[in-house]
């Protein structure tokens, strides 16, 4: 030790021995005052008394070990550059601990934290903050299992009641938001270890929280069941009646709207809601058989309906997978592709669409010329495994790929304003595409990995259809730049050993938003088949045209431009000959106003914002959604994202409601999106209830919500011909020839357009 540490410890009265290369006592942000450099390479940045280090500074030795004074923090554990990285312990000044890794300084990776109140969580880290999977555990018994999104539950997980009730569903921004399961204490559910597995595990099937040897999955969650349950199990659903208020009256007199376990929005005699920590506890009888099937908005429960066992939802579950499967292996192109050929399509697809979009970006730019549309306008290429003169190198099988009208794809990339390097590491690395449910037709889907783009399998009268309107449709997009009609990327073939032919086109992902996605429709105006078997209805469904319980209203000029657009965008589909189309719309709701402002518990939510020594998370929550609904402002380029995107549209649009001014929505919560044609549209929807509703099991809680829309028009390419024709005459005998899809271009979108306006979005007085 030299002369200068012995005198730095005279005045600290620590030995510097004591000091080893991972023990120290850290300071944050320190003020730089004075800085000295001593010739063995020691280091002094603080307070000086005469010309001694005295008070507040840092010392670092030249062996790298550093001592900070003084806050009462205690770090031990690894670093780099002076900087925490690797695995540490760190003890802050208000007795929350940390262990676990870390990097440039802060928690990432895999740690747990343990709050001076008790709470703890055991998971994954990044940035400082909750993200990833981990286990929540707080003091009062409850635990929350499942994934983090910045300090916050978003996704998937489980939540156990300190009760023994458990809630399977999903959160967004820390708040239940979805549809679930709720499982009372000592009714049986599924396997734990199953769906924990299915949560947090890694491609080499080991937990993510492994090191930790406390996070027993099976021994932590089960816990012995309790007879008091929260009022929430006994909710009454046998009848439901209209009222003229925003609120539907239930026959219960409470409802829990909170996943807390411990407080409740009780309605009482006065018909007003109150908060009540007290009412959710009650003694009742032991009824394991009943579970529940609930739908949240921002932590609010709008709907629920019981299941009466268990049994009866496994075999649900069975039968949707059964069904699943049959409809899978129905179809032809999902027929062909399974397991490692699916692996090679996918990785095949990525090589093309790069190599395409690589070849075609540096070629001058000159316009599109009518040649360009031709016949002779494709690109063919062989792509060898082991690479050859023209193409790299790859993983996957030998294949033939084809790139259909290039400049033109090329063009309208940059029509809509999309970079072609953004585009192309959009389908950049390995398994970076994600696989779709397959649609009734039997094309598969798949997602890029940021989702924006959305790539679907084509049938070869599918392709012929596209490449003969092309030149219309590049006209049509180039002349209406809120047209609603799909956007269209690329359009390409690949060609597989045993000349298996598959055709692509990449589209925008009309659903890809800021906000969760309730609700999705599939709206054609027609009414014959045009519902969804309820024992068949997932989270992810597209529900049909008889499924749509709700009415929309807007804003007047809102309205008026998107019936404007929408029948411009139906000439020009009426031109080509097309039918068959529907208007895809996501719903994203808003929580009731009446109870925005009473969510969950302040104590129970861990937040994502610093303690007040700025050391640690906190277990403080913050209401993330205030008691005001959606709120069109002024537009104000500089506060939103103007960067283009797969499905944004045109300019900002104008609102009545604001003297014809250019609008953003302010989303509590979320914060100022810009409204488009078909993106981030402000609208309240009105919920129809129907017979069929009343007398079922299933509550619709409110009759009025603030909804964000998204829509737009797709499946543009089935020509009306000769074997359509057919078609609609044989079902015209059978049918109402006004209920039947199959209609003449011109019937078609007339009864599109008069639906949209009449019963989806209703003029309001």
């Amino acid at each position: 030790m030299t002369r200068l540490k012995n005198i730095f410890d005279e005045d600290s009265e620590t030995n510097a021995e004591q000091l080893g290369p991972v023990s120290c006592i850290n300071v944050e942000d320190v003020e730089r005052l004075n800085e000295k450099a001593f010739s063995n390479g020691d280091f002094y940045v603080g307070d000086f008394k005469e010309i001694l280090p005295h008070g507040r500074g840092k010392y670092t030795w030249s062996d790298g070990t550093v001592y900070d004074a003084p806050d009462g923090s205690i770090y031990e554990g690894q670093w780099r550059m002076n900087i925490r990285h690797g695995f540490g312990r760190k003890k802050y000044s208000n007795s929350d601990v940390y262990e676990g890794e870390w990097k440039e300084g802060l928690r990432e990776g895999n740690g747990r934290y343990v709050w001076n109140n008790g709470n703890k969580y055991t998971g994954n880290w990044k940035g400082g903050k909750m993200h990833g999977r981990g286990v929540m555990e707080w003091v009062n018994g409850d635990q929350y299992n499942g994934c983090w999104l910045n300090g916050f539950r978003h996704g998937s997980g489980i939540y156990q009641y300190a009760d023994g009730g458990y809630y399977f569903g999903t959160w967004s921004r820390g708040l239940m938001d979805g549809k679930g399961i709720f499982y009372p204490a000592g009714s049986k559910h599924p396997s734990l270890k199953k769906y924990c597995i299915s949560l947090g595990h890694d491609n080499d099937h080991k937990s993510v929280l492994s090191q930790f040897s406390s996070v027993n999955l099976e021994k932590r969650m089960v816990k012995k069941p309790s007879v008091r349950r929260s009022l929430s199990e006994r909710i009454s659903v046998s009848g439901v009646l209209r009222s003229s208020g925003q609120m539907s009256h239930k026959t219960a007199e409470n409802s829990r709207l909170s996943d807390s376990g411990r407080e409740f929005i009780r309605r009482n005699s006065s018909g007003t809601f109150s908060l009540d920590s007290e009412a959710g506890r009650s003694e009742v009888q032991e009824n394991t058989a009943v579970v529940y099937e609930r739908e949240y908005m921002q932590g609010v429960m709008i709907k629920e309906r019981i299941i009466r066992d268990y049994a009866e939802l496994s075999q649900k579950d069975e039968e949707q997978t059964r069904c699943h499967g049959k409809e899978t292996r129905k179809s032809s192109c999902v027929g062909f592709f399974k397991g490692k050929d699916s692996y090679h399509l996918m990785l095949n697809l990525q090589f093309g669409i790069r190599y395409s979009v690589g070849k075609i970006t540096p070629v001058l730019r000159s316009g599109v010329q009518s040649s360009d549309f031709g016949d002779r306008a494709r690109i063919t290429m062989f792509f060898p495994r082991r690479g050859s003169q023209f193409t790299p190198p790859h993983k996957s099988i030998d294949f033939y790929w084809k790139d259909y009208c290039p400049m033109v794809f090329r063009n309208l990339r940059e029509m809509f304003k999309l970079d072609a390097a953004e585009y192309m590491m959009s389908f950049g690395g390995y398994d970076s595409l994600k696989e779709i449910s397959p649609g009734k037709s039997g094309s598969i889907f798949y997602l890029s990995h940021d989702d924006k783009f959305v790539i679907k399998t084509l049938k070869k009268s599918e392709l012929k259809v596209l490449l003969k309107m092309l030149p219309k449709y590049y006209n049509h997009v180039k002349e209406y730049e809120n047209t609603l009609i799909t956007k269209f990327f690329g359009l390409h073939r690949i060609t597989l050993p045993g000349r298996r032919k598959m055709r692509f086109m990449v589209m925008g992902n009309m659903f890809r938003s800021e906000l969760r996605i309730h609700r999705r429709y599939d709206l054609k105006g027609s009414t014959r088949g045009r519902y969804t078997d309820k024992d068949k209805i997932r989270e992810s469904s597209t529900l049909k045209d008889l499924d749509l319980s709700y009415e929309f209203s807007m804003d007047k000029s809102l309205r008026k431009i998107l019936f404007h657009q929408n029948a411009v965008d139906c000439f020009f589909l009426k031109s080509q000959q097309i039918f068959d189309y529907s208007l895809l719309l996501g719903l994203h709701f808003r929580a009731p106003e009446q109870i925005n402002g009473l969510l969950e518990p302040p104590n129970v939510m861990p937040g994502i914002e610093s303690s007040p020594a700025g050391q640690g998370p906190t277990t403080e929550g913050e209401v993330l959604f205030s008691s005001k609904g959606l709120l069109l402002v002024a537009h104000e380029p500089r506060f939103v994202n103007t960067e283009p995107g797969p499905h944004i549209r045109g300019s900002a649009l104008r609102a009545f409601s604001l003297g014809d001014k250019e609008v953003d929505v302010l989303v509590p919560g979320t914060g100022r999106l810009r409204v488009q044609l078909g993106v981030n549209m402000p609208a309240q929807a009105n919920h129809k209830l129907s017979q069929d509703e009343a007398d079922s099991a299933e509550v619709e809680l409110f009759e009025v919500y603030d909804v964000v829309l998204y829509m737009g028009i797709i499946d543009i390419l089935q020509e009306y011909n000769l074997e359509k024709k057919l078609d609609r005459a044989w079902k015209s005998v059978k049918f109402d020839p006004l209920s039947i899809s199959v209609a003449e271009p011109e019937l078609y979108a007339k009864r599109f357009i008069n639906f949209l306006q009449q019963k989806v979005f209703p003029e309001r007085p």
